[in-house]
């Protein structure tokens, strides 16, 4: 702005709250950057010793002894079992569950607070489970660790449970597109499974993690080759574009991935109650159940060593059900690995995939059902690949589509089961989509992958993430606004001041006290103060139908002690669900003391989610 002598003026400096405003605004995206950065380095720390150890595993497999061979099959899952068993026992936790799972109860239940020790466990026992053999994946472990380191972040920084929630989905996102190089599936997933909040404040610290993980992993490796990569020959000479007539055949594949993903929950959950009851009934102590579930697949591991194994069933030096399976998903999505016609049986390539879909479901429920430590990811898309090549195969055989190769419906297949087993049909889809890099197929991958959810939704509920979490009461929310209700506590409510009365007061006292105050219930407190019960407007109302025994009535008879209560740290959504199981009016907010700190009604309750939500 020019003076009145001509010259220009310096600009003003913005107001101090202006810029603590944009300071305030930049502090998610840096610190998303931060936890990237960080989650990138440390995906590199956790993959490359389990990589190692598979190395060393199948190294010692190829030895010439017989009986060095034997053993490396069939205790080295034992041995990591029994490690993964002992560690658990020594940092404890007070929640059971999968990582992902546990990570969901965090968030649903204690604002996004994750104890450390969710992280070590993860890191230590699937480095230990994977690496000695076991049958499960890195993914879901890495998701859990991203979480943690997240979640401290928020911790260490005195952030709000909003904040903390946002920067534990950083950490996840950031994970996730570390150890798959898939990004934009790392952000994906986070939206989808853990939070199920697509708002813009969540979206955007998420997008810059998820981004800055998968580029500080590629400027390490040097590279950015895809982990399925495929070639030209994949589609043949000529890439058809993907047709009305091909519809028929892809909603087929998704109903076969959908029950087959049901299926696989149904047998791993099996396998986890069938492991309780026996160490239960055997009175062995816990930690062993992991190595006795290794033990197990070991066995299976030398009988398939023995009896099975060819060169075209067990590509790599290990048993193909062993560790990720990320071999045979390339063989799978090779075309000409259905060229086979001399593998272990008659049958060829099509029984191959049968004894490859048979053994990893075995394997996955040894291993995980056993309590070894690891995800779903990796077993869910060599399951997902196996089914989809065999209805390949039987799609071609029947002529209905004898031009395409049974590795193209292997690499929808693979999209199907994950979407099913997660409930997550976008998030499989560019999963797989970015672990290939072939964008001919999306068409059908988002196709199948929606029918596949759908089925396996009807037929079982709930999904692997969320079964442990409806058996301990926990219903997880299917609105993205849900969220809002997650992240806001009873102590940001206005609370009414609670009108008290004693047990062997008369009825006849309520009525004075409805005079002068605009309450329709009361508390009901003994001589300390400490909470009893309700008495509830309506059974007042019931009461004055026989008004003139009222003198006669004591609260104590009219009062209700079977309703539920709130703390200051509920989260809004269990004070709806609270609501929702008591037709009550208003609730008490107690102390740790059991005395009564204010009531909260449902119309307090429902204005201040719909002024959040206008805010949001």
């Amino acid at each position: 702005m020019p003076t009145p002598d001509g010259r220009s003026s310096p600009r003003p400096d913005r107001p101090p709250a202006e810029r603590f405003g944009a300071l305030r605004e930049a502090a998610p995206i840096l610190l998303a950057t931060a936890i990237g950065v960080a989650m990138g380095f440390a995906a590199l720390a956790f993959i490359y010793p389990i990589e190692w150890m598979e190395h060393l595993l199948g190294q010692e497999i190829t030895r010439q002894d017989a009986g060095w061979v034997v053993a490396a099959i069939l205790l080295s899952p034992t041995l990591g079992g029994l490690l993964t068993g002992l560690f658990a026992a020594l940092v404890p936790l007070s929640t059971t569950g999968h990582g992902v799972t546990q990570v969901l109860y965090g968030i649903h239940r204690d604002g996004a607070r994750l104890p450390w020790r969710l992280g070590l466990r993860q890191w230590v026992g699937s480095t230990l489970t994977i690496g000695f053999g076991g049958s499960a994946g890195p993914e879901g472990p890495i998701v859990a660790i991203g979480s943690v380191a997240g979640s401290g972040s928020g911790r260490i920084l005195g952030a709000d449970t909003a904040s903390t929630t946002s920067l534990l989905g950083c950490g996840a996102a950031a994970g996730l597109a570390a150890v798959f190089n898939a990004p934009i599936a790392g952000i994906f997933f986070v939206l989808e499974v853990l939070l199920k909040d697509f708002s813009l404040r969540t979206f955007t610290p998420i997008v810059v993690s998820a981004v800055v993980a998968a580029a500080t992993v590629q400027t390490v490796l040097g590279g950015n080759e895809p982990l399925f990569g495929i070639g030209p020959e994949f589609f043949g000479p000529e890439k058809d574009a993907f047709t009305v007539a091909q519809i028929p055949v892809f909603l087929l594949l998704g109903v076969v991935c959908g029950v087959g993903a049901v299926s696989t929950l149904r047998s791993l959950i099996f396998a986890e109650r069938g492991f309780g009851r026996f160490f239960s009934w055997s009175r062995m102590p816990r930690p062993l159940q992991p190595a006795f579930g290794g033990l197990l697949l070991g066995a299976v591991g030398l009988a398939f060593w023995h009896f099975v194994r060819t060169p075209e069933s067990s590509p790599g030096s290990i048993p193909p059900f062993y560790g990720t399976g990320y071999p045979i998903i390339r063989r799978m999505l090779d075309p000409a690995f259905y060229a086979t016609t001399d593998g272990v049986l008659a049958g060829g390539a099509a029984t191959i995939l049968v004894m490859w879909l048979f053994l990893k479901t075995v394997g996955i429920s040894l291993t995980l059902g056993s309590g070894g430590a690891g995800g779903f990811f990796a077993p869910a898309l060599v399951l997902g690949a196996a089914v989809g090549g065999l209805f390949g195969m039987g799609a071609q055989q029947t002529g209905w589509f004898p031009e395409a190769s049974p590795a193209v419906y292997a690499l929808v297949g693979m999209a199907a089961m994950v979407a099913a087993t997660t409930h997550a049909p976008m998030t499989a889809v560019l999963l797989v989509y970015e672990l290939t890099r072939q964008y001919e197929l999306i068409l059908p991958l988002i196709l199948t992958a929606a029918i596949a959810t759908t089925i396996a939704k009807r037929l079982a509920g709930q999904s692997l993430y969320t079964a442990e979490l409806a058996e301990a009461g926990i219903r997880v929310g299917r609105m993205s606004d849900f969220t809002l209700l997650r992240r806001m506590k009873v102590a940001e409510l206005p609370f009414l001041p609670p009108v008290m009365v004693k047990p062997d007061d008369s009825s006849q006292r309520l009525l004075e006290l409805a005079e002068r105050f605009p309450v329709s219930d009361f508390v009901v407190v003994d001589e300390d103060e400490r909470y009893l019960g309700l008495v509830v407007g309506e059974h007042l109302r019931e009461a004055l139908v026989y008004r003139e025994s009222l003198p006669l009535l004591q609260v104590g008879e009219l009062m209700r002690g079977d309703l539920p209560s709130l703390g200051v740290e509920d989260t809004l959504d269990r004070a709806v669900e609270r609501f929702g199981s008591a037709d009550v009016e208003s609730l008490p907010v107690l102390d740790d003391q059991r005395r009564v700190l204010g009531m909260v009604t449902r119309t307090r309750l429902l204005r201040h989610y719909n002024r959040e939500l206008e805010q949001d």
